[in-house]
């Protein structure tokens, strides 16, 4: 049974239906993110600073997310992060206001032409569960993309890698961990000596298998699956199927530019990491049909 819907008012709007943008890193959600965040009444927000370290919080320690007061603690940092006053952008972060078109300490939108709330955070994946306790109303688009590109981004990425240092894996980590892939406390000096190919391709795997977990548990008026490919390959159809979904209308003109999406990222993998993520993520890659 699902909890009682609570009213959160912001700027004097009801928050119904946020919607919060999932995937695992490097795999298009600050793409379609951008897109969502330019639709007019839209606020959606990437990474707000207090936000992200409630994120990460419940990504490394799982067992806080399960905590009853957990729905309440992110429903509260979700209202502060979507208040629109002055300044309130300055706290966002680079990739949030690039999206939003900011330049100075904002605000991105004007609270009287408000209708929508929702965010994107990286590893916002992690929060799923926790989200729709908070926001049992909460609309969910998660994208997918072949996992050998997103090692082979990922490996570009300092930010990313600096997850995969030795210490993320200390003596209270708690298992099975899902955001570094890795799911008994006897794996952790496999996983420590394991290139950051094979790090990275576990973190995939991972993160599919939660995704897996949200298509099986969610309907579908709830939850929405796209492929990177397809921002790639079909951007008006795919964009169309977000907008439908959300009842918003969706641009594609956020796609052009730097951040337009490319496939075939993973031919920048040397051999040796091409063959260990082949056999980290085979079953998943073949699942999704990614030959």
């Amino acid at each position: 049974m699902r909890p009682p819907t609570h009213i959160l008012v912001v700027n004097g709007v009801k928050v119904r239906q946020p919607v919060f943008v999932l995937a695992a890193p490097h795999s298009g959600a600050d793409l379609l993110a951008r897109a969502i965040k330019r639709s007019p009444g839209v606020h959606l927000t990437m990474g707000r600073g207090a936000v992200s370290r409630v994120v990460y919080a419940f990504a490394r320690r799982p067992s806080i997310a399960r905590s009853p007061g957990a729905p309440r603690v992110i429903r509260d940092v979700l209202a502060e992060a979507w208040q629109v006053v002055p300044g309130a952008c300055g706290e966002c972060s680079g990739t949030c206001k690039e999206a939003g078109g900011i330049i100075g300490a904002g605000p991105c939108v004007t609270a009287s032409e408000l209708t929508r709330f929702g965010d994107a955070s990286p590893d916002l994946l992690y929060s799923a569960p926790v989200l729709l306790q908070a926001f049992p109303d909460a609309r969910f688009v998660q994208v997918i993309r072949d996992g050998r590109d997103v090692v082979a981004d990922m490996l570009a990425d300092p930010a990313t890698m600096a997850w995969f240092k030795p210490h993320m894996l200390s003596d209270d980590s708690e298992f099975p961990s899902p955001f570094l892939g890795v799911n008994n406390a006897e794996h952790k000096l496999r996983w420590k000596e394991m290139p950051v190919a094979g790090k990275s391709a576990l973190r995939w795997r991972a993160a599919i298998r939660l995704s897996a977990v949200l298509r099986k548990e969610l309907p579908a008026d709830q939850l929405l699956t796209i492929r990177y490919e397809d921002l790639h390959k079909s951007p008006a159809e795919t964009f169309g199927q977000v907008g439908e979904f959300l009842g918003a209308k969706i641009s594609t003109i956020a796609l052009y530019g730097t951040g337009a999406p490319r496939v075939g990222a993973r031919r920048r993998l040397a051999h040796t990491d091409a063959e260990l993520v082949g056999k980290v993520a085979r079953e998943e890659l073949k699942r999704l049909g990614y030959s």
